[in-house]
């Protein structure tokens, strides 16, 4: 019986290299961390230093022919690293759902959101049109979008970045998976949507036990969001520690660094940072 305390999901020893033709090329080095239930894990790093990369091994989505992949992977104490594609498609989008960073490039423009929405979760469950039209009206009306049945009728391209942000969320969390990668999940929103993104994670992880892997550049994000953090340069962990911990008392100078870039933003006269 898994226990609440155990990781969910635990990565060991993972090793990510780019196959050139002057050998392979190291993407990841030795990363090792685990997740637990309801935890939200931040993963920050600048641009290139493996984040994405790391996230894309946890699902398998990586290109096998170029990218060789070592270490364990384990979702619940399965090993996913080398599970055959029809296996892992089983557990995408049901066990662990991904946001990406541009949520138009989630959705087909020429579908309306509640086509997409109901074939994601008919791709995963046993439930008919009418039943997966009202599993998508409450899952939207739990996480607060106004209007669902507006919404289901609607096309990408007339919602705003952070309305089908929000959408996508509800659909990723639709059928209640224990992990969700979002990978900066609010880089293209205004300070408002990031906000309400931000708010509907919180909400995500206290509702539904998702745990969730926080990939953002954004330290402001981060610190309000985050229950532990990992620092990343070059395919390596430099520092690991609780939010509180980091932000106080870094220890890596690179992590230092980072913090200075730290940004504050102002509503009227009132300083203030990311709230969830």
């Amino acid at each position: 019986m898994e226990l609440e305390n155990d990781n969910v999901l635990k990565i060991s020893g993972l090793n990510v290299a780019l196959q050139t033709e002057g050998g392979p090329s190291s993407l990841v080095h030795n990363l090792s961390f685990g997740m637990k239930k309801r935890e939200i894990l931040g993963l920050v790093g600048e641009s290139g230093c493996g984040k994405t990369v790391t996230s894309m091994s946890i699902l398998q989505l990586h290109d096998k022919k170029s990218l060789d992949v070592t270490g364990s992977i384990t979702l619940h104490n399965k090993e996913l690293n080398g599970l055959k594609e029809r296996e892992m498609r089983k557990i995408r989008g049901k066990e662990i759902a991904f946001i990406m960073q541009n949520p138009m490039n989630a959705f087909t423009p020429v579908f309306t959101i509640g086509h997409q929405f109901m074939e994601t979760i008919r791709a995963h469950t046993s439930l008919n049109k009418k039943q997966a039209k009202e599993l998508a009206i409450d899952v939207m009306t739990s996480v607060n979008l106004p209007d669902p049945d507006k919404l289901l009728k609607s096309y990408p391209f007339q919602l705003s970045g952070g309305m089908l942000q929000r959408v996508m969320i509800a659909i990723a969390v639709s059928l209640q998976p224990s992990v969700l990668i979002a990978d900066e999940p609010t880089t293209a929103l205004d300070l408002h949507s990031q906000l309400l993104v931000l708010r509907l994670l919180d909400e995500v992880r206290i509702k539904y036990g998702t745990s969730i892997l926080l990939i953002s550049h954004d330290l402001g994000v981060i610190s309000e969001m985050a229950d532990n953090v990992i620092v990343m340069r070059q395919g390596e962990i430099l520092e690991s520690a609780n939010v509180l911990e980091l932000f106080d008392n870094p220890q890596h100078e690179y992590t230092k660094k980072l913090l200075k870039t730290r940004p504050t933003f102002y509503s009227d006269k009132q300083p203030y940072t990311y709230m969830s």
